[in-house]
């Protein structure tokens, strides 16, 4: 099947580091997205919410992408994260990920203010009347309080050739079936939980936006691959092996756990803005531990 835009099967929303003064660490940023390129990511996501956009100004978004772009030289896309529960806001961030010559944009739906299904059709079809980029639609209701219905996803699909995916994080496996009947075949899902990404590629999905991806990439895109080859077996006792570090994880706010996992390898340094908070000694030594038998049982 042919997408009307192939983004690649394994994206990752990727960290921003800072430094000890809360400062974004370029340098770091730089040596993180040379590691996820070799960990054989197809895309980076840059400013979504593991790279803590809501405590983000707008310059730093810029020049993140800017570091991200001149850093990956073309090995792999680079997607901006620019939405907003303003539409004027979105629509203007969009233009300038455009303009900063982002490949793509993830574009949330719109949170507090909770629009109705209506009020989402208005407002992803102002942005996609503002850029000529692909847009990726970004459902997840546990973070903005309501649920973009498939049938909204699916007429917005049909009504703007370059809104060409969805990064689908809701658990109801059943909204995956549905948006496959409902919308175009070259319309795109993605899984919004690293945990989900098997169970999603089954009813039809294209691959994952991934925090995992951080520490497990080629072991997530061998998944997807040998699922997608007919190889069910072996895509099954990697997710199995994998599993307990997908929701491990999550075990604190987003990107808390992910961070420390990094810092242990000396990639970044442990820290995260305010509000959010660095996971506590404990439980970066569980995290440690449940990565590290992961990759024992992987290497047996």
């Amino acid at each position: 099947m042919t997408l009307r835009c192939d983004l690649g099967e394994l994206i990752t929303a990727m960290i921003t580091p800072f430094d000890k003064d809360k400062a974004v660490d370029y340098k770091s940023l730089e040596k993180t997205v040379k590691h996820l390129i070799e960990q054989k990511t197809d895309a980076i996501v840059v400013s979504g919410t593991t790279g803590e956009n809501p405590t983000l100004t707008h310059e730093e978004e810029h020049e993140i992408l800017y570091c991200v772009k001149s850093t990956v030289s073309g090995q792999c896309k680079v997607i901006m994260g620019a939405g907003s529960n303003s539409t004027d806001t979105a629509i203007s961030s969009s233009k300038k990920a455009q303009e900063l010559g982002a490949d793509a944009i993830l574009s949330v739906v719109p949170y507090y203010n909770k629009p109705s299904q209506q009020g989402m059709i208005e407002h992803f079809g102002a942005i996609a009347k503002s850029v000529d980029i692909p847009i990726i639609l970004y459902n997840i209701p546990g973070r903005t309080g309501v649920d973009m219905a498939p049938s909204t996803i699916a007429f917005l699909a049909k009504e703007y050739s370059n809104i060409v995916a969805v990064k689908q994080s809701n658990a109801n496996l059943d909204l995956i079936s549905e948006i496959k009947m409902l919308a175009p075949d070259d319309f795109a899902i993605y899984s919004g939980d690293d945990s989900l990404t098997l169970p999603m590629l089954a009813l039809g999905a294209h691959g994952v936006v991934s925090v995992a991806s951080h520490v497990v990439g080629n072991e997530i895109k061998s998944m997807i691959h040998n699922f997608k080859s007919g190889q069910n077996n072996a895509a099954l006792n990697m997710h199995k092996i994998l599993y307990p570090l997908f929701k491990k994880i999550f075990v604190a706010p987003n990107p808390t756990p992910i961070k420390a996992l990094l810092s242990k390898s000396g990639l970044i340094e442990n820290y995260v803005r305010r509000p959010l908070v660095e996971v506590d000694e404990q439980t970066r030594l569980e995290l440690v531990e449940c990565l590290e038998t992961a990759l024992s049982q992987l290497n047996n």
